[in-house]
């Protein structure tokens, strides 16, 4: 869906230093970036239960490095509200254009997927929807419902586009009592009318304040990435201004563009600077910090969190 190929008809996530037709465009990753393709039973069973229920996932849409790992442990980012975005960040996979109706479907089907994953913390999100009046909020809570009815052990993790700062429409996710709720900041102020036109990042900062005042209880989280030009100090600067504005757990990932068309990668951050960038974060402040090259805003969620069941 919207996958950008190779002249070999595999996807740009699925080749590796091993495979001699990779282009220099892919092959200048360091070593600490190349994954294994691996395609086990599980990785087979969760594609099979996500095609019988017609749904989505980001793991997919969005070409993400760890969808083996994830597909194997039995687990997936659910993408709700279909698989067109009314946005077109140039750093992300997502096919932009107009969207479908929402499926009514969707909400029960997720929760019907969950179950049969055996799923105890799943993170849900969803294309931007500047199409829908609520954003698409409402179909973010009546997931969140379905989900905690038919698994009610199960944690909700929901990474939530901005709502265009339509903070009613924020205010019917949190009153569905997600568990933890999460809106990335992606990058540096300075990037945004390059990398993501549509966004605003005082908004996005507004929006995890907001969660707060209005009383959530649950955790607040954001995620970065880092290698598109910003600079140290900048980088710094938005984690202070997350946590400034109540955000708790900060994910801090390597951008890795999905082609050519995309934004371009200015530099690739060394395992040890992002070992520095954790230990910055913490002394600001976030009750957890998950940095590392392959770092997504899903990955190890529910360890994030501190949940062990």
């Amino acid at each position: 869906m919207g996958m950008q190929m190779q002249d070999n008809n595999k996807p740009q996530h699925e080749l590796n230093s091993s495979d001699n037709t990779c282009s220099a465009y892919v092959d200048r990753k360091p070593l600490h970036l190349r994954v294994r393709v691996l395609q086990g039973p599980n990785y087979r069973f969760v594609k099979n239960t996500l095609r019988q229920l017609d749904l989505h996932t980001v793991c997919e849409e969005a070409g993400c490095p760890n969808i083996y790992e994830c597909f194997e442990s039995k687990t997936a980012t659910f993408l709700i509200l279909g698989d067109i975005c009314t946005r077109n960040c140039r750093f992300c996979l997502v096919s932009g254009g107009r969207p479908n109706p929402p499926d009514p479907n969707e909400p029960l089907n997720v929760a019907r997927a969950i179950a049969s994953l055996g799923l105890k913390y799943v993170v849900i999100t969803s294309v931007t929807r500047d199409d829908l009046p609520d954003g698409g909020a409402a179909f973010f809570a009546e997931t969140i419902k379905r989900v905690k009815e038919s698994n009610p052990e199960c944690g909700v993790e929901v990474l939530i586009p901005d709502f265009r700062g339509n903070w009613q429409s924020l205010k019917s996710v949190i009153d569905a009592r997600p568990d933890v709720l999460n809106h990335n900041i992606e990058t540096v102020p300075r990037l945004y009318p390059r990398v993501r036109s549509a966004a605003n990042y005082m908004r996005s900062l507004e929006l995890l304040r907001v969660a707060k005042e209005m009383g959530f209880c649950g955790l607040t989280k954001s995620g970065v990435m880092v290698g598109l030009g910003e600079e140290k100090n900048e980088l710094i600067g938005v984690m202070a201004d997350l946590r400034q504005n109540g955000c708790d757990i900060i994910t801090i990932g390597q951008y890795l563009a999905p082609s050519k068309e995309h934004f371009p990668i200015a530099r690739y951050y060394s395992p040890k600077e992002f070992e520095d960038l954790k230990h910055i974060g913490l002394n600001i402040g976030f009750s957890h910090v998950e940095s590392a090259p392959l770092v997504r805003s899903s990955y190890h969620a529910k360890e994030q969190t501190g949940r062990t069941g």
